[in-house]
């Protein structure tokens, strides 16, 4: 797969992913930004990030961090799918049963989820705006089935750490009904999957709860196993870096125009993998190095910045904004390295 999307390529678009997200989930807590439309579907949303667009301030990079940050964690979908094919579905793999399959996985992730869980628990205890933890939620987390509790919103905190779930439920689906199984089922299951949201309300609870688990994240995890399956055999993937600019700019416009419709926003996901994908590809070596590290360090990242965003997001509701988003950058970063410095110091599972 090297031709296509090479190992360093794939860690920059972890690192560009984690950067989208970590930044979005510090703006979006700003109270005067523009929100996203991630889970539900809303107008309102749309018609504020209209009025900033065609009114421009000082606000308006976070603005767009916040409408559309949210989209790195389908890209962190489509490499795991990817990832998954590559590891899994070779000549050489390892023909895991289902029960060590699962257990193997679910010991990955709560690798990750206990340190940065534990640290976040800590920070909130002695810092303003506790969260009212109950036990069952704590062990639903723990155990990764909170997802398909009533009122997600409310019950998982941090809020980040529904990818959990999502990401447990995904291996589920991949090892029972897609592992070394014919494509054509993945991309029925995708079909479906899409047909079970695209006549839901638009803001109703029945596309609120779809979207946090496995239904609302098999679009990009499903086109990461056909990628990886395929796209070797494909014989026009571009050459020439004009045309990869040129995708990435029409990736950048496609996801605009598509937020302003509720049936192309539900297929926005691929506009953005193509994109990310693009860009990396147009990255200079000295800068896609850095993506490289950050994307070396997503999965610290992904579990630390809540810390950092619990500790920092007082600097900008004192509308401090752009002094409260660079001290929560730098801190993040530095914590996240200083977490992974932890996780990598726990056994690490066994197939």
């Amino acid at each position: 797969m090297k031709e296509v999307l090479s190992r360093s390529e794939c860690s920059a678009m972890r690192g560009i992913a984690i950067m989208a997200i970590m930044l979005h989930n510090y703006c979006h807590f700003i109270g005067r930004i523009v929100k996203e439309n991630e889970y539900l579907y809303l107008e309102r949303n749309n018609e504020r990030l209209w009025h900033v667009l065609s009114n421009p301030d000082e606000l308006l990079p976070v603005h767009l961090l916040s409408y559309f940050g949210h989209y790195g964690v389908p890209v962190f979908l489509f490499l795991s799918g990817f990832g998954l094919v590559l590891k899994y579905e070779g000549k050489c793999s390892d023909d895991a049963s289902a029960p060590r399959f699962l257990r193997y996985h679910y010991l990955k992730l709560l690798r990750m989820l206990i340190v940065g869980f534990t640290l976040f628990l800590m920070v909130d205890a002695v810092t303003p705006g506790r969260f009212a933890f109950h036990w069952d939620n704590v062990l639903a987390q723990l155990l990764m089935y909170i997802n398909v509790l009533p009122d997600p919103d409310k019950t998982i905190w941090p809020g980040i750490y529904w990818f959990f779930g999502l990401m447990m439920e995904l291996y589920i689906v991949y090892r029972l009904l897609l592992w070394r199984r014919s494509s054509w089922i993945v991309a029925g299951l995708v079909v479906v999957c899409w047909l079970l949201q695209a006549f839901c309300d638009v803001d109703g609870d029945t596309l609120n709860r779809l979207r946090y688990n496995f239904i609302g994240g098999m679009l990009p995890f499903g086109a990461g196993i056909l990628f990886a399956r395929y796209a070797s055999q494909w014989g026009f993937w571009p050459s020439s870096r004009w045309l990869w600019f040129l995708i990435a700019v029409v990736s950048v416009g496609l996801t605009l125009l598509m937020s302003f419709s509720f049936q192309s926003w539900l297929w926005i996901p691929l506009v953005i993998i193509i994109g990310t994908m693009a860009w990396v590809k147009l990255m200079p070596a000295c800068v896609q190095k850095v993506f490289v590290w950050l994307g070396a360090i997503s999965a610290a990242m992904f579990v630390a910045h809540p810390i950092a965003r619990k500790l920092f997001i007082t600097v900008a509701w004192r509308q401090d904004i752009y002094d409260g988003l660079m001290l929560y950058l730098i801190v993040a970063i530095a914590l996240s390295w200083a977490v992974k410095q932890v996780i990598d110091r726990i056994p690490s599972p066994k197939l």
